[in-house]
């Protein structure tokens, strides 16, 4: 299956860590974007994307109102999303999910927890590769 990513994270060294891990596990097509309103563009531009990895605090728009907003979305809304966050309150798992995150992960996380959470939403979810 071909996977590409979008990550999306207001930290460059978060990103990095996000793309080191993915390279690690073999997936190497991603696209960056910094906030949810440049993910939403880099989605536009971007029609073979079917996995977002977003972060949940980030100036402009967070990762919960860019999962609302994938989630409304007739085109986007097939797209797998996994959350990675310092934000580990149970009722902040519950919003997520009920943002509509496929899965979650905190931070600090090592590329096998992110290789793990991959699996899991690719084995419950037919993602389009």
């Amino acid at each position: 299956m071909n996977l590409k990513f979008l990550i999306v994270d207001d930290s460059v060294t978060m990103r990095r860590i996000v793309i080191n891990s993915l390279a690690s596990l073999n997936f190497k097509d991603y696209v960056e974007a910094s906030d949810g309103n440049e993910a939403l563009v880099k989605l536009e531009e971007n029609p073979d994307i079917n996995f977002v990895i977003t972060d949940w605090n980030m100036p402009n728009m967070t990762g919960i109102d860019l999962v609302k907003a994938i989630r409304t979305s007739e085109k986007f809304n097939h797209l797998a999303v996994l959350m990675v966050t310092t934000r580990g309150l149970k009722e902040d798992i519950i919003e997520a999910l009920k943002a509509g995150v496929n899965n979650y992960i905190l931070k600090p996380f090592t590329p096998a927890t992110l290789k793990e959470k991959i699996e899991q939403i690719l084995s419950s979810k037919n993602v389009e590769g």
